[in-house]
């Protein structure tokens, strides 16, 4: 019987290939004390070396922003007008009672 699959966070991941990257244990030993296939450890353990050169490298893009911040900034303001623009149309014409 086949063992349903499983998704694995990203700092389960990391504390794997460190500890296998330390070579403290054989990766058998390993697989067994953190019930993950050998291979799968020398995977993540591969993925975390070859990640390892973006860390020191001056172009990561880790480092940048997901997204422009002063534009998040200018749609907040925007939305934020346009609610209390709503709230005080609605609360004249009587369809919305305020309780702030």
């Amino acid at each position: 019987m086949r063992r349903p699959r499983r998704n694995h966070t990203a700092a389960f991941k990391a504390k794997v290939a460190l500890a296998a990257i330390q070579g403290e244990q054989p990766l058998a030993v390993l697989a067994q004390q953190f019930d993950v296939h050998a291979t799968q450890i020398a995977q993540w353990k591969a993925e975390l070396l070859k990640g390892a050169t973006d860390i020191f490298d001056g172009n990561s893009s880790a480092s940048e922003p997901a997204a422009d911040i002063t534009a998040l900034h200018a749609k907040i303001g925007k939305l934020t007008l346009e609610n209390d623009f709503l709230e005080s149309a609605l609360t004249k014409a009587g369809l919305l009672s305020v309780k702030r």
